[in-house]
């Protein structure tokens, strides 16, 4: 056979032509000329991770899929010391032949994704407030307190009504009373009404007695029931208005039968959900401990973002553990509190409040009067 010499070794002809046409490669040129390497790691349902390794240290390396219709590309990546990365979407289930291209060379791969799993939802648990709802764990929650308000008179086995102290402010104010006519129960709910009376009633304020001619209800279940964490949870309607005047409240108040070493407000006060009505869209949490030195601080102490229509249901929800606070509105997460406070750690007492506003809220003859804060339930977990 005809060859030719190459440092003293005899070639055959037809190899040293398939050098020059870049079909063979002697072997310390070779990685020059490598296919890029693939490895393979799904990472969600319909994404997998490709990584691998180039033969040049920062070459471009690109990704086609193959189609009917042929190669369609999908992506280019930029090699670093020679390792890429990047991922591909595949959906469950099914499978998908792909191409990785680098240095003019080539490398084909399938990807075959499992199927979506079939996730059985754990089964639907029934207690004393119903259905109970599921901690982040999976675990359930147990109905420790439970009031639908279905029947024609307040259960004071739970409630107390308020009747201590006046709500409002010294251009408006109203006495809290006792009376069927600002605590109710009927048509499903817990009516708490703000009204006007023929004849003014006299109660305590911060100065002395004081005459008004405007009455309102509030209840808590002050020495009948208190918890130390948990979830509590109320579906609340109050009156659709913009004007100023009118604020309710579902709230929490430290039980006083555990002594607290400090004043308020560090001795602390959870207040899920304050409704003003100068601010008809919003439904705004605060929490009272330490951090009032600051005043308020959104997403610490309190939120003014958490929408909340008056006129409408609104559902107000709690969790609160050792190390978190977290206040939901209609299932919407709404504010977070991490402190771990003292404040924090001992039991409270459930409140529900129709107040009259005071500040920039304060009550005027645009204010409707009487105007009632509804409360289809509350209930409370452990």
């Amino acid at each position: 056979m005809l060859g030719i010499r190459a440092r003293g070794v005899a070639l055959p002809l037809m190899v040293v032509a398939a050098v020059a046409a870049g079909l063979l490669v002697p072997a310390e040129a070779g990685a020059r000329y490598k296919a890029p390497s693939v490895s393979l790691r799904q990472t969600t349902v319909d994404t997998v991770r490709v990584t691998g390794r180039t033969a040049k240290a920062k070459p471009r390396v690109r990704f086609q899929k193959r189609t009917s219709s042929g190669w369609k590309f999908v992506k280019r990546v930029r090699a670093r010391h020679h390792r890429y990365a990047t991922t591909l979407r595949v959906a469950p289930g099914t499978k998908a032949k792909f191409r990785v291209t680098s240095n003019k060379r080539s490398r084909k791969f399938v990807v075959r994704m499992p199927a979506r799993p079939i996730v059985t939802p754990p089964p639907t648990l029934y207690d004393g407030c119903g259905a109970r709802p599921r901690k982040a764990d999976g675990t359930a929650w147990s109905c420790t307190f439970n009031d639908e308000f279905d029947g024609t008179a307040l259960d004071r086995d739970k409630w107390v009504p308020q009747t201590a102290f006046v709500t409002g402010s010294a251009d408006g104010f109203a006495c809290y009373l006792d009376d069927p006519s600002t605590v109710g129960v009927g048509g499903g709910s817990l009516n708490l009404t703000v009204r006007r009376v023929s004849t003014p009633v006299s109660c305590k304020t911060a100065d002395g007695v004081a005459a008004t001619d405007y009455v309102s209800g509030m209840v808590s279940t002050y020495h009948l029931f208190s918890q130390q964490y948990g979830r509590f949870e109320a579906r609340i309607r109050n009156t659709a208005t913009s004007a100023a005047g009118l604020h309710e409240a579902f709230w929490l108040w430290p039980d006083d039968r555990v002594p607290s070493t400090v004043a308020w407000p560090e001795a602390g006060e959870i207040d899920i959900s304050e409704t003003y009505s100068n601010y008809p869209n919003l439904s705004i949490p605060f929490l009272h401990y330490s951090a009032d030195a600051d005043g308020p601080k959104p997403g610490v102490n309190t939120a003014w973002n958490c929408t909340a229509h008056r006129g409408q249901w609104n559902t107000y929800t709690l969790e609160w553990s050792a190390s978190r606070l977290s206040i939901f509105v209609n299932g919407k997460l709404c504010l977070t509190n991490t402190s771990g406070d003292p404040a924090f750690k001992k039991p409270y007492i459930v409140a529900l409040t129709q107040a009259l506003g005071s500040g920039t809220n304060v009550m005027s003859s645009s204010t409707p009067i009487p105007a009632t804060m509804n409360v289809d339930y509350v209930r409370v977990w452990s």
